[in-house]
């Protein structure tokens, strides 16, 4: 059991799966995010250190604001598909061309997420791959239209509709799919 009572902890995220997925660690803490993170990141940078750097730059804009007893928890999701990065969509119809390159295709989801106190900064990443099966296009408008998946790395949500029908197969973390490694998160933590 981890006791992090020290700790103010505060998760920098807006996402629904991530406060789900933290909560099952029993750990107590808040809610605090920034407007407007710049979440780009240099052109050289190889797909595999993307999710990583983000989460990381996430992390920095909130250093100046941090306690000596604050934990900070960001964390930054991408999918690629044959070296593309596919970050959240803008609209309806990016959503749908995302899931049309990703149908009958294996991609890789990464979250890159940094744990930040005062004197530590931990920053790690987590890759999964996922087999869609063929999606026809009736299935993508409908889950698109219906789940509004705008927010995801990918245009979707494996915990949703679009996991149930699609996902064929999963090598790695699935809690990592959904947007946070939490089995890595727990063993970083245990190190604070």
């Amino acid at each position: 059991m981890l006791d992090l009572s020290k700790y103010n902890i505060i998760l920098a995220s807006n996402s629904p799966r991530r406060k789900e997925l933290l909560n099952g660690l029993d750990i107590t803490y808040e809610v605090k995010t920034l407007p407007d993170i710049d979440e780009s990141y240099p052109p050289y940078l190889e797909t595999k250190d993307i999710a990583a750097y983000i989460a990381q730059k996430k992390a920095n804009a909130y250093c100046s604001q941090m306690q000596d007893n604050t934990l900070l928890i960001t964390a930054d999701t991408i999918v690629v598909l044959d070296n593309k990065v596919y970050g959240k969509p803008a609209d309806e119809a990016e959503a749908c061309r995302m899931l049309r390159d990703l149908s009958g295709k294996t991609h890789q989801v990464s979250t890159g997420v940094c744990i930040t106190t005062k004197n530590k900064q931990s920053v790690f990443s987590v890759s999964s791959d996922v087999r869609f099966a063929h999606l026809e296009d009736e299935e993508i408008e409908y889950y698109v239209k219906k789940y509004k998946p705008f927010d995801k790395a990918g245009a979707y949500g494996v915990q949703e509709w679009i996991g149930y029908v699609a996902v064929e197969y999963i090598s790695g973390s699935y809690f990592n799919i959904m947007g946070l490694p939490v089995q890595r998160l727990y063993q970083e933590l245990k190190k604070f």
